[in-house]
């Protein structure tokens, strides 16, 4: 049976995978925090943008009176 020998090439592979794994699993935490804050604001803007098209809405239209256009005066010969 042959034994296992730990060399420090091993060691240190193992060591980087490990890190790896944690800053892996470290990233998708906040990828999450980040997507879900997201939504939140989503959400907030949407609301507000909903409110103010509804205000809109009520509030009475007021036309501007329109000008009358001037007629353009012949250029003098």
């Amino acid at each position: 049976m042959k034994e296992k020998v730990e060399t420090p090439e091993k060691i240190a592979r193992a060591n980087r995978q490990r890190l790896a794994a944690e800053e892996g699993v470290k990233a998708m935490e906040q990828i999450e925090r980040d997507g879900v804050s997201i939504r939140k604001n989503m959400e907030r803007l949407r609301v507000l943008r909903l409110q103010r098209e509804a205000a809109a809405a009520l509030e009475p239209v007021v036309e501007k009176p329109k000008k009358a256009k001037k007629k353009a005066t012949p250029a003098p010969k």
